[in-house]
């Protein structure tokens, strides 16, 4: 099944843990595509340094449950600590779609209850995948040309 993951960094070396992040990935499971690297403002939370974002396809026949327990594992390895709500970290991988399940619950909403409203995850998705329709919310072509510049 395809899965979203959007990935972001903005302490450390942010660069170096996105690749990380995506070679871990690799090894787990089927990688299909990765975007570009975006430097993004950040979004909420306190003043902290801009982020590196960057979006990527797998394929995986994971339980939804236990890829993201994947993706928290790798958050770990990199030394990612949840501190503060939206405050700085050293890596953030966000399950942003997974197929076409839907889940309310909450320790795992799809699609991902913000990903319409961030540029930083539509943008770099957009580049591999401009065909792309986030579910419940339409093509994200659409979404990016009604978000403000």
């Amino acid at each position: 099944m395809k899965a979203v993951i959007a990935l972001g960094a903005n302490i450390g070396n942010p660069q170096e843990n996105i690749e990380l992040a995506v070679a871990l990935l690799r090894e787990a499971t089927d990688l299909q595509m990765v975007s570009s690297y975006y430097t993004t403002t950040p979004v909420g939370g306190p003043e902290q340094p801009d982020y590196i974002n960057a979006v990527c396809i797998i394929e995986s026949e994971l339980p939804a449950m236990d890829l993201l327990s994947l993706l928290h594992g790798i958050e770990k390895s990199l030394g990612r600590e949840r501190v503060e709500h939206w405050g700085p970290r050293t890596i953030d991988l966000d399950l942003i779609q997974y197929g076409g399940l839907l889940s309310k619950a909450e320790e795992l909403m799809l699609p991902h209850p913000r990903a319409h409203e961030r540029r930083f995850v539509l943008q770099p998705w957009f580049e591999i995948e401009a065909d792309a329709i986030l579910l419940t919310h339409g093509p994200i072509k659409e979404l990016l040309e009604q978000m403000p510049a």
